[in-house]
């Protein structure tokens, strides 16, 4: 149990660290969108990224799947950039307590692709971990769970800012979704800019 609760916080603080903020500019994008009275949307979405980035996670882990680290590392803020861009055409409902227009289907198979590279990049660091372990189910099951806690902690934050700013200090959710969206679009150009794989191809 103790080995299970280490690589469960190992999990949580990977994808909630700063340092390490390209996966959290992820999650921020996915939600931007969104408000607390639109949770269901949000636990679909999520869902879908967590069903994307688990089953690489598990295959890279397990040494199942081969590729480029560099490459991925290159994909990653591209997923970002792609989905912060998509909320600039996000039609916001015209009453807080409706949700519609229904989110396109599309949006929740992109967070199922993006969930798919997202995996890749979590196992480096998990494979790093394990070092020669015989078995790696139980950590391989505890860091992903640790990651799910991490990544509803900050889908918990990014909904709630959006209440506190939205519905109680009135802040146009266009507004919100523009600033926020803008930001960790330009957060992500500038991941890609810097990425030195995208400097060697040219």
């Amino acid at each position: 149990m103790s080995e299970f609760w280490a690589y469960l916080q190992l999990g949580f603080s990977h994808i909630t660290d700063p340092g390490g903020y390209d996966h959290i500019l992820f999650v921020i994008a996915l939600c931007a969108i969104y408000t607390i009275n639109q949770w269901k949307q949000v636990l679909i979405l999520v869902t879908a990224f967590t069903l994307g980035h688990s089953l690489t996670l598990a295959l890279a882990t397990l040494q199942l799947i081969n590729y480029s680290t560099d490459l991925i590392e290159l994909l990653i803020p591209i997923t970002i950039l792609i989905t912060a861009v998509t909320n600039f055409f996000y039609k916001i409902p015209k009453s807080l307590f409706n949700e519609q227009p229904r989110q396109s289907p599309g949006r929740y198979v992109l967070a199922l692709l993006f969930g798919l590279i997202h995996g890749m990049g979590f196992s480096n660091y998990l494979r790093s971990l394990l070092g020669r372990q015989s078995s790696i189910v139980k950590p391989l099951f505890a860091f992903n769970l640790g990651l799910e806690l991490g990544q509803i902690f900050i889908v918990i934050a990014v909904l709630a800012l959006a209440f506190f700013l939205v519905e109680l200090m009135r802040v146009r959710r266009h507004d919100w979704n523009l600033i926020v969206s803008g930001i960790v679009a330009g957060m992500a150009l500038s991941l890609i800019i810097g990425n030195e794989y995208l400097a060697e191809l040219f």
